[in-house]
């Protein structure tokens, strides 16, 4: 008989700690899943955005000015080969070659050009030579003919009259045509020193296209033009330009030297965050390739014109963030996490934001576990709290979403309502016939 009551004994002892330790966790569940406590301590208000890293300077290795050369037509050129990004070089070490093969084209068009306009050349001083040659000989022969006109003029002085004048006759036709072999030689001269010096200028114009070419395509080795890490150019889509890639001459960039002692996150900030920021805030920034790592930096840039991003139709502005730490194992284009401080309270009570709730009458509440709908007065919030400024003291377990029959929690905070009521009034956007309900809740 005493064996089976102290068994009994044993068994209730053991149900009632169990039951303790079962409702102990169902609390706990409770505690983690439905309900939460009221907490108080610094509370931040923050605006966080992904972004990438880029320099804040670097050395651009600029593709050839093709168009500055009078005799080059410019257009797009495609890289034929390029380095690898991330390749560290030295200065004058190669970078990428350019594809020559329309300048090529070019080139051997304008020297077919040059060796037409010099054979043409020296068929235009034969001919030049031939022809004022052939006057020349005609002027020596006009000569003898104008010395026997001459001769056969004086030995005609005793003839008759009639004699006398053909002699005459004869001798100023043969110094009219002599004058005109010489004006002909002259004009022929003329003539033909006007087309040789065409022919010159010609000559000399596709010679320097020549020239410019040679330049040209001597140019398409692109070389470092100081030590440093290649890193692709990348576009505004974030097409990068490598191998096979096309540089427009109004965008010779080919790759970047980035200085990475100061580095940038650069971020894209909603149109409904932006009026948040201003230039000197604090940031936390993370990057995504060293987890464990956190750097602090501060907000350099904010874009005055919104933009409308590749497949997204709200505006976004630009904010470039500078990074306080130098870490040389940061790389341009990697993804950051920024978290941009906007406020931070110290010593303040703050509670999940959907612990509140607020009715037809706009006022806030929170139901306590201990039943009770209290109102509150809210302040600021962030993404997940908000900031209580009277009605609650920290510690207060409350109810993070509605709970069952909450019309059978007591309100409290009646004390409250004036406070509520002024700063209501003040706000002219609230409805006045809210501010009237505020006096007739039961208590």
């Amino acid at each position: 008989m005493k064996k089976t009551i102290i068994i009994t004994g044993i068994v209730v002892v053991t149900t009632f700690i169990a039951l303790f330790i079962f409702n102990k966790i169902f609390d706990r569940g409770d505690l983690s899943g439905l309900l939460t406590e009221v907490s108080r301590g610094k509370f931040e208000i923050a605006v966080t955005a992904t972004g990438e890293l880029l320099p804040e300077k670097s050395v651009d290795i600029i593709a050839p000015d093709v168009g500055r050369r009078r005799g080059v037509r410019s257009r797009d050129i495609k890289i034929q080969d390029m380095v690898s990004e991330g390749t560290e070089v030295q200065k004058g070490d190669w970078v990428a070659t350019l594809d020559r093969t329309d300048y090529n084209n070019s080139l051997k068009d304008e020297q077919e050009n040059v060796d037409k306009i010099r054979s043409d050349l020296q068929m235009a001083l034969l001919d030049t030579a031939l022809k004022l040659s052939s006057i020349r000989d005609q002027i020596e022969n006009q000569i003898h003919t104008v010395s026997e006109a001459a001769i056969t003029l004086r030995n005609s002085k005793y003839e008759p009259p009639t004699t006398i004048r053909q002699a005459e006759i004869k001798n100023d036709q043969a110094i009219r045509e002599l004058e005109q072999l010489r004006r002909s030689y002259n004009l022929a001269e003329a003539q033909t020193k006007t087309t040789i010096k065409n022919i010159r200028t010609r000559l000399n114009r596709f010679e320097r296209r020549v020239k410019d070419y040679e330049e040209v395509l001597a140019s398409f080795v692109i070389r470092a033009p100081t030590d440093g890490m290649i890193i692709y150019k990348r576009d505004r889509l974030g097409r990068i330009r490598k191998a096979g890639s096309s540089i427009n001459p109004m965008d010779r960039v080919v790759a970047t030297l980035p200085d990475l002692s100061s580095m940038l996150s650069k971020v894209y900030i909603s149109e409904i965050e932006i009026s948040k920021l201003k230039e000197g805030q604090d940031v936390i920034v993370k990057v995504d390739a060293f987890p464990d790592k956190s750097y602090t930096g501060q907000v350099l840039f904010i874009a005055n014109i919104g933009e409308i991003l590749p497949n997204s139709d709200s505006k976004v502005f630009e904010v470039q963030i500078k990074l306080k730490e130098t870490d040389f194992s940061l790389r341009p284009t990697m993804t950051t996490n920024n978290k941009i401080i906007i406020k931070i309270f110290d010593n303040v009570t703050y509670i999940p934001n959907e612990c509140i709730h607020t009715g037809n009458d706009s006022i806030s509440v929170v139901y306590t576990k201990n039943g009770i709908r209290q109102v509150v007065i809210p302040g600021e919030s962030n993404t997940k709290e908000i900031i209580i400024k009277k009605g609650l003291e920290a510690g207060t377990v409350i109810y993070r979403t509605l709970p069952e029959n909450p019309e059978k929690f007591k309100l409290r905070g009646k004390e409250l309502l004036d406070t509520i009521k002024s700063s209501s009034a003040m706000d002219e956007s609230y409805p006045e016939e809210n501010i009237k309900e505020l006096g007739k809740l039961e208590f």
